[in-house]
């Protein structure tokens, strides 16, 4: 069999996501191919069966005449067609789509070529974008307007941003490029997502969950001099963020609040994935330590935190919870997206959005009363094997042809 990923990077949560499944379905004989836009960060990564879709003079015309019309996904037509003619010579049997917002396939003639060819596909959908006039997500505005059509947009200048509000243009498009592929099955990292998929114009396809999974060999409880490198007192407890897109969607403002609030003398904070643009509003009696790509070092901060705090306002399924609870640390979470699908007596707590006088609370609670044991919250992370999950694409190609 012989597939191919497309996503807008091959590194990241998203690139990732799509390189591992890549590996686990090598593992059963079958060849398979990645693509993504050709830019400096794709670049830097070495990849098995690479394939570049255009280069960095046609996205960035891309994403400016996107950012000046609102046409987002409408441009490199030269450089679609190419891929597409590389496409048909390795005869692919089946396409599997992840993000294909971010300016750098022509997406009409991708979804024209899929139909014209019956190609099998399998689209994993890692936030809402494929269904509604433009914005990945809308729990924040408590917008349901996708339900039925996009307009007046309150987002239209966010990600993935425009000039103009062409979303009621743009909702009625990706309906049409969307809808009628022949055989198409639609993945979803969590239940909420599912649930949502089935509201919208997407309805008529089949959609499984497949939660993400994350690797055991590195997130396990492993030791390290975190505290002692930071000056942090045995007496204090942990509370730790992980993000690594800091602001009002993952909670920045949540935690100023407990800094706030919490006893300094019992509570220390930690930020991963910060910067020293964050580090300006930080008060300074939170940890700020920048971003990192060493996944064991952020297995060694997860492990010598007493608390991991997620406190996230929009959601899909975060992996942050899963390795937190693999290195033996509980979780408390906002009720958000699929969030609290991880999260179950044994592991931590659920809050209501924007709850910080529950959210506080609990925290103190969790301490006071405990919440099972580390091994209990180690074997829910079990579940969560990247081999097991990713194996799960595996029998979904094998099935469907």
């Amino acid at each position: 069999m012989n597939i191919i990923h497309i996503n807008s990077c091959n590194f990241g949560s998203t690139g990732n996501i799509a390189l591992q499944i890549a590996a686990e379905t090598r593992k059963k004989g079958h060849t398979v191919y990645t693509a993504c836009p050709k830019s400096r960060d794709n670049k830097k990564k070495t990849v098995e069966n690479q394939i570049f879709i255009g280069n960095r003079i046609s996205r960035n015309i891309h994403l400016a005449l996107a950012k000046i019309t609102g046409l987002n996904g409408c441009f490199s037509i030269f450089s679609t067609l190419l891929f597409l003619r590389k496409i048909k010579k390795l005869k692919i049997d089946l396409i599997h789509l992840h993000n294909l917002h971010n300016c750098y396939i022509n997406i009409p003639l991708l979804f024209r070529f899929i139909k014209k060819n019956n190609l099998k596909t399998v689209w994993t959908l890692h936030d809402c974008w494929a269904f509604t006039g433009q914005c990945p997500h809308f729990t924040l505005i408590k917008c349901d307007k996708w339900k039925s059509k996009c307009d007046s947009c309150p987002q239209y200048k966010n990600y993935p941003s425009a000039y103009v509000d062409l979303t009621k243009l743009m909702y009625k498009k990706k309906k049409r490029w969307f809808t009628g592929v022949k055989d198409m099955t639609v993945v979803t990292p969590s239940q909420w997502l599912k649930d949502l998929v089935k509201k919208s114009f997407l309805k008529e396809y089949p959609v499984k969950v497949i939660n993400n999974g994350i690797d055991l060999n590195v997130f396990k409880p492993t030791d390290s001099d975190f505290r002692k490198k930071y000056k942090i007192d045995s007496s204090k407890k942990i509370l730790l963020g992980v993000a690594f897109d800091w602001g009002i969607r993952k909670g920045l403002d949540v935690f100023t609040e407990l800094a706030k609030r919490l006893d300094s003398d019992k509570y220390q904070i930690v930020l991963v994935g910060t910067d020293t643009q964050i580090d300006g509003k930080l008060p300074d009696n939170i940890i700020s330590v920048h971003r990192t790509q060493d996944q064991t070092e952020l297995a060694e901060i997860y492990t010598a935190s007493d608390l991991f705090v997620n406190p996230t306002r929009e959601d899909n399924f975060p992996t942050v919870n899963m390795e937190s609870l693999a290195c033996g640390t509980p979780v408390i979470t906002f009720n958000t997206g699929g969030s609290p699908e991880v999260i179950d007596e044994h592991c931590g707590d659920v809050v209501q959005s924007n709850g910080i006088e529950e959210l506080i609370h609990k925290i103190i609670n969790i301490f006071e009363v405990g919440v099972s044991t580390n091994e209990k919250r180690i074997s829910k992370a079990q579940s969560f094997d990247k081999n097991i999950k990713f194996n799960e694409y595996v029998n979904l190609y094998e099935v469907t042809l």
